[in-house]
């Protein structure tokens, strides 16, 4: 996919609205995508959390710690669509047709 976010909007409940370049937009809940412990602990409270910044570098969401995310895993959940790799491996595994 390869796609970059280009901007990020902290909204509540842990969630961010995310822009990627190809204009595609929605919503994910991050709390539902991540747990809050080693490095992404601080983001647990709310006010570091919404501090999250676009590195334009590599096309990704990121806060100070240097937590960050995937963007291909960010475009698939906002798409509904597999990345392809793991796509590939469920068709291998049969869980897929």
């Amino acid at each position: 996919m390869l796609k970059d976010i280009i901007s990020v909007k902290p909204l509540e409940s842990y969630q961010l609205h995310l822009k990627f370049e190809d204009n595609i937009e929605g919503v994910v809940d991050i709390s539902q995508l991540i747990e809050f412990t080693g490095i992404f602990a601080p983001l647990q409270e709310l006010s570091y959390f919404i501090q999250v910044k676009v590195n334009p570098e590599w096309g990704t969401i990121y806060w100070e710690n240097g937590a960050d995310l995937d963007p291909d895993v960010l475009y698939s959940i906002i798409t509904n669509q597999l990345i392809p790799e793991r796509r590939d491996e469920l068709l291998r595994e049969g869980r897929i047709f």
